[in-house]
């Protein structure tokens, strides 16, 4: 299942995948502190991630459960990002990044093993 995540959608999957089943009100208390968000605007965005399927919400207490996981997200952000920026090609998009960042020798030998269990 793809679910396409707004920014502020995923600031409210966020908690729910850090902390799990969390009522709508403990979602509110949290976002205000965080992102100063009022109750009414975390509810709007609650309510956008059940339309979509992203949550499920359960009473007594307006228990909110998230449907899709971090992962899943993750996934479809990433097929998203190579297919609109690199054509496709996913091998350029480790290009790019491989050549933006300064790699420790532990994580240049992860990576080499990563891509030993790909061949």
């Amino acid at each position: 299942m793809e679910i396409k995540l707004f920014d502020s959608e995923l600031k409210v999957m966020d908690i729910l995948w850090k902390e799990g089943d969390t009522t709508a009100k403990r979602i509110a208390k949290i976002l205000k502190e965080q992102v100063g968000w009022s109750k009414t605007t975390t509810y709007t965005v609650i309510k956008k991630c059940v339309d979509k399927g992203a949550i499920g919400r359960y009473d007594p207490d307006f228990v909110c459960h998230p449907l899709v996981t971090r992962e899943q997200t993750r996934e479809l952000e990433t097929t998203e990002l190579i297919n609109k920026m690199y054509d496709g090609a996913a091998d350029q998009l480790v290009v790019s990044i491989l050549g933006r960042t300064n790699l420790s020798s532990e994580e240049i030998k992860r990576l080499k093993e990563i891509v030993s269990k790909l061949e």
